[in-house]
């Protein structure tokens, strides 16, 4: 918090100023979470489609 852009505690704005490779970084975690995210909702429907005939 003393006014450095590389400074710890500077919180998500400090990373994102940090320049294009961050923000590749940034967006590369989000699609991934996003991505594991919906094979998990695929996996609980496919199970829950299965189960309810039965």
């Amino acid at each position: 918090m003393n006014g450095t852009v590389d400074g710890p505690g500077t919180g998500f704005m400090g990373e994102m100023m940090g320049g294009p490779m961050t923000g590749m970084m940034l967006g590369g975690g989000l699609v991934f979470l996003l991505l594991i995210a919906v094979l998990i909702l695929a996996a609980a429907a496919l199970i829950k489609y299965l189960r309810s005939p039965a």
